[in-house]
């Protein structure tokens, strides 16, 4: 047991923030998609397709990433066993956040109008990061801990955050580059 624990502590646990991009890219892309359903149990079936499509048909496929963790080089892997989970695993892990993803994305559609149903559709996905938030060992989410499984970094992927800090950087020097020229 305490060498499988090692081996996974030393696989480079994925950033919360990273975590939250990957999610979001996904969530995005997910919730534009279903939008265009009029009807809400409609959406909700096809939000839950989709997202099913993305986070496991993808994530099985694609080496334990979906679009949004390939954006920023994470995968899911099973905790016990070291690889891309079972589609069980992956399938569980998914209906549970999705159904919690579906519920944040009701709760952004009623914006601020209604300040206490916002904060009651959007509890679910807060409880969920929290506990990835408070795991050290892991940073396992609920739906992770669920499945039994964990996101770690990879090298394969497209780091689009690091591709960001790197053009927001170049563009500043550009830009403080003009402003002497200006002077």
């Amino acid at each position: 047991m305490y060498q499988e624990e090692s081996l996974i502590r030393r696989k480079p646990k994925a950033p919360p923030e990273r975590r939250a991009y990957a999610f979001l890219v996904d969530f995005v892309l997910v919730w534009l998609i279903s939008s265009l359903v009029t009807n809400v149990f409609a959406e909700f079936l096809v939000f839950v397709l989709l997202w099913l499509v993305l986070r496991v048909i993808v994530v099985d496929k694609n080496q334990g990433q979906s679009l949004g963790k390939w954006a920023f080089d994470l995968k899911v892997i099973d905790a016990e066993l070291k690889r891309r989970p079972s589609l069980a695993n992956l399938t569980k892990r998914e209906i549970i956040i999705s159904i919690i993803a579906f519920l944040a994305m009701i709760g952004l559609k009623i914006n601020f109008r209604n300040f206490i149903s916002l904060l009651l559709f959007l509890t679910p996905i807060m409880i969920d990061g929290f506990t990835a938030l408070t795991d050290e060992d892991y940073n396992q989410a609920f739906h992770d801990r669920t499945s039994k499984t964990i996101i770690v970094q990879t090298k394969r992927g497209f780091s689009l955050d690091l591709r960001i800090k790197k053009w927001l950087k170049e563009t500043q020097k550009a830009w403080d580059k003009n402003r002497k020229k200006v002077r």
